[in-house]
């Protein structure tokens, strides 16, 4: 609904605020400023401050192509089914902005109940998912994904994970040792990415990145085609470098 401002009414009063937040807040995908002028009647010298403002607040942030989108100070004071929509909202933009970044497929995984899970991917057309021909549950041992969630894990951790899901040869890459996997992970440095060339699969390399909100073992990952395994460590790299955003997400 348009506003109608009183004539006397500074651009800045919380009724205005709340149109802009009310307007943003329908668009999960971001929205310009003309278009949050044009749904709240406010004039373009009027709105500009005022988003200002809010962004410096945190109740918006402006994204890469100038659009803006709710910011974290509005997710936390949501609550319920509204808010975690909200927050994986916000989570999916940044994963998404993340694959776009890296030209990649990126994945989130974490370590639950004592099982691998990739609770959310984000990729495209020109980016596509790896073909889980294997349940990643059962293949932590030849995954980017479950060695960098294994390595995050204590001896008994690791030893627990396999006495339920045994180490089995996927291709003839894949360590088939559970010696020779564990001293892998303890000497993997933690500033850089696990790799994981073609273990899980002939035909896709892939790269993992620690990522821990709170006390769960979690973490980013890409995928590549071996025809771009040229790409990977630099990919891994950038992935790496902005995973901060991810992380804000997952922090909220």
């Amino acid at each position: 609904m348009a506003l109608k401002p009183e004539p006397t009414a500074p651009f800045h009063s919380v009724q205005y605020a709340l149109r802009v937040l009310e307007s943003v807040s329908r668009h999960g995908d971001g929205v310009t400023e003309a278009r949050i002028s044009r749904e709240t009647g406010l004039p373009a010298g009027h709105l500009a401050p005022l988003l200002l403002t809010l962004r410096r607040e945190g109740y918006v942030e402006q994204v890469g192509d100038g659009a803006y989108v709710i910011g974290a100070s509005l997710l936390l004071l949501g609550s319920g089914a509204a808010r975690r929509q909200a927050l994986e909202s916000r989570l999916q933009l940044a994963m998404d902005q993340l694959r776009d970044a890296v030209g990649a497929a990126v994945y989130l995984s974490r370590y639950v109940d004592g099982e691998v899970s990739v609770v959310q991917v984000a990729d495209g057309p020109l980016t596509p998912a790896v073909n889980e021909w294997v349940d990643f549950r059962s293949s932590a041992h030849a995954s980017a994904v479950g060695k960098c969630l294994l390595g995050q894990l204590d001896h008994e951790g690791r030893r627990d994970h396999l006495s339920r899901h045994r180490i089995a040869r996927l291709t003839s890459r894949t360590i088939t040792s559970e010696k020779v996997l564990f001293a892998k992970l303890d000497a993997q440095p933690a500033t850089v990415p696990v790799l994981d060339l073609q273990e899980y699969a002939l035909g896709t390399v892939c790269a993992a990145v620690p990522l821990t909100a709170g006390a769960t073992a979690g973490c980013l990952a890409l995928s590549l085609p071996i025809e771009e395994a040229h790409r990977l460590r630099e990919a891994a790299d950038t992935l790496n470098r902005r995973a901060a955003p991810v992380l804000l997400s997952l922090a909220l």
